[in-house]
């Protein structure tokens, strides 16, 4: 396992480089860079200047080279809204966007996996067809809808939690639930499915002929079996998981790297969406290392080295 995550390590500067290209790119195609920093009434000899001090009179290539090293040495530039170096603006949101997302992941890994492991031990009853519709209702269900109806039902009517914002466990709830259903439908499904499958399986059988008891062979042989494709789907889905926080986090007003990139974008504040995008680049590989080690220590016959 050592080997497999050394190797993986290796892999992240590539995975790094190909989003710092991307976003050098994208930052080239969208416009001048110093039409964003400065205004119409901008003098002919300023804009020289700032060209050259951001090196856009050299080549592509080279210019690529600067950005790529300031990038390396995490010189994202002075944000235009805080008037500080753009890369402690992002790490200062990036606590509440992690404390959000693993609450989120938390509530629909831990409701999914026991719905659909509910739903495939009573097949073709009243609790499986149930399970099975609400998750076909939540992958239809937008983030931006759900999250606007819970602020009305559960803030503004019965008023038992706080519209948006942060200060509490209970600012907490609402997002995290708006977020979790991401993921929570698919969650249910999956396991499922792979319940239903696992079931069938002889070693099943043979456990069952020496006398395992059933709560011995959900926990020892069918879940360790049935939980890996949900891990598989989940490293495949962190991407869409922090993208649905950016929606979330801007509707209930919740202090993160994603409303924070919203309010960047609107303002031009170019330096603290590149620094976030390469914040955000990292957490999602990691995250995605951090599932393949689970699914090796939870399914034996992996040999990841």
């Amino acid at each position: 396992m050592f080997a497999f995550i050394v190797r993986r390590l290796l892999t992240i500067p590539i995975t790094i480089l190909l989003v710092v290209f991307v976003t050098f790119i994208v930052l080239r195609v969208t416009g001048d860079p110093v039409q964003i920093y400065l205004d119409i009434n901008a003098t002919p000899e300023q804009t020289a200047l700032l060209r050259e001090r951001l090196h856009l009179d050299e080549p592509l290539i080279v210019q690529f080279g600067l950005f790529l090293w300031d990038v390396l040495r995490g010189d994202f530039g002075m944000s235009l809204q805080f008037a500080t170096p753009a890369l402690p603006v992002v790490l200062g949101r990036l606590g509440a966007t992690i404390q959000l997302v693993s609450v989120a992941l938390l509530f629909a890994f831990v409701f999914g996996v026991a719905g659909g492991i509910v739903a495939a031990l009573r097949k073709d009853r009243l609790p499986d067809f149930l399970l099975s519709a609400l998750a076909v209702a939540g992958q239809s269900m937008p983030s931006f809808w759900l999250g606007i109806l819970l602020i009305q039902t559960f803030a503004l009517d019965l008023k038992w939690l706080p519209t948006s914002g942060t200060g509490s466990w209970q600012h907490l709830i609402l997002p995290a639930v708006t977020l979790a259903t991401f993921l929570l439908p698919n969650f249910i499904l999956i396991t499922r499915t792979t319940v239903l499958e696992t079931r069938s399986e002889l070693f099943l059988t043979t456990a069952r002929s020496k006398g395992a008891s059933e709560s011995s062979i959900m926990f020892r042989h069918l879940l360790p079996n049935a939980i890996n494709p949900v891990l598989s789907f989940l490293g495949l889905q962190m991407g869409r998981l922090v993208g649905g926080s950016i929606i979330t986090e801007t509707i209930f007003a919740w202090p993160g790297i994603g409303s924070l990139m919203i309010r960047s974008i609107f303002q031009r504040d170019v330096p603290v969406v590149i620094a976030a995008v390469f914040i955000v680049s990292i957490a999602i590989v990691l995250a995605n290392l951090l599932v393949d080690i689970l699914q090796s220590l939870i399914d034996p016959r992996m040999r990841l080295d």
